[in-house]
């Protein structure tokens, strides 16, 4: 147990979560290319407001005008994840400096790479004009960032009741699969607000009013597109869209199926019984949450939300698995 460790473990973990959220924020409000640059906003550390800096700036990126509505955003963003980075490279230090397990040291190191690898994504994000595979990468990587913290604040905290291990022992086959199922579930929501694809579908629970509509699965599901095209808004037809849309809503059927069976399951032994409450509602919220996207045309308080309770989701499913190791809390 390394209390140290732990603590600051936790407080990266809450603002990897938080950044998650704002980056939803920063994508769904299409402010993603709120700064044409990176990593300054218009040539500058923060962003233009005086009406000389937005006149230079507008002369320096005539293709880009300055809205300091999205321009905002997306640095306050950057410095939140900034931060994090920061954060990061303290708890490799700490790792070291309290001769932590050599496995706990690995995953700070390994956190480390993939945090820098994340920055590289955000800067792609931006020059690339939000090619969707590297928006949607962008998104995954955030999603693991925050799984590995909580992973290690969880190795350097207190032992778990070797009860909890036995009754969870059996159910990994299915806890793996879960979190599998809900990986590629949160790549396909990653995919689909990448390609503007939430409201090709406007209702609910059929798609234009059919229950399987004519889609473009061949097109819809291309990962890699051409370099140097303005991906901001989508460049798909509607029936590629479709597409995206329904293999998302397909995927959340199914992992309402698994996760709702394996949240039955815990919930049914005393004690795993609050794991499984916990799963059971994040679930039923997720599921509610999407359907009013669908019902209510993309609110952004109710979209954003979707996006983090993806992130509780995940959290939740890690959470599960750990315990069935019976390692460090």
């Amino acid at each position: 147990m390394n209390p140290a460790l732990h603590r600051l473990a936790l407080i990266a973990a809450g603002i990897a979560l938080i950044v998650i959220v704002l980056g939803a924020f920063v994508r769904l409000s299409h402010a993603g290319l709120g700064c044409p640059d990176w990593p300054g906003c218009y040539g500058q550390l923060t962003w233009p407001v005086e009406t000389s800096e937005v006149s230079q700036a507008n002369e320096a990126f005539p293709d880009r005008p300055v809205e300091t509505g999205k321009a905002w955003k997306e640095m306050v963003h950057r410095y939140l994840a900034g931060a994090l980075v920061l954060l990061v490279l303290t708890l490799n230090i700490v790792a070291w400096v309290a001769r932590a397990t050599r496995t706990t040291r690995l995953l700070a190191a390994g956190l480390l790479v993939l945090i820098l690898f994340q920055a590289a994504l955000g800067m792609w994000t931006v020059t690339l004009k939000l090619l969707p595979i590297v928006v949607m990468g962008h998104l995954m990587g955030g999603m693991a960032t925050f799984s590995l913290l909580l992973w290690l604040a969880w190795r350097s905290g207190k032992r778990i009741p070797v009860t909890v291990q036995d009754t969870l022992g059996p159910l990994r086959p299915l806890i793996l699969t879960a979190l599998a199922v809900l990986l590629l579930q949160l790549m396909a929501g990653g995919w689909t607000s990448a390609n503007y694809s939430a409201l090709a579908c406007p209702d609910f629970p059929t798609c234009q009013g059919e229950w399987w509509p004519d889609a473009n699965y061949t097109e819809g599901l291309v990962l890699w597109r051409e370099i140097g095209v303005d991906y901001e808004g989508g460049v798909l037809d509607l029936r590629s869209r479709i597409a995206i849309h329904m293999v998302h809503r397909v995927g959340a059927l199914i992992s309402f199926i698994v996760l709702g069976t394996l949240a039955l399951l815990l919930i049914r032994r005393t004690p795993t019984r609050k794991e499984g409450a916990i799963l059971g509602v994040l679930l039923l919220t997720q599921v509610t949450l999407g359907i009013q996207n669908v019902v209510l045309q993309l609110p952004l308080a109710n979209a954003v939300a979707h996006n983090g309770t993806g992130a509780l989701l995940l959290a939740s499913m890690l959470w599960i698995l750990y315990r069935s190791r019976g390692r460090l809390i």
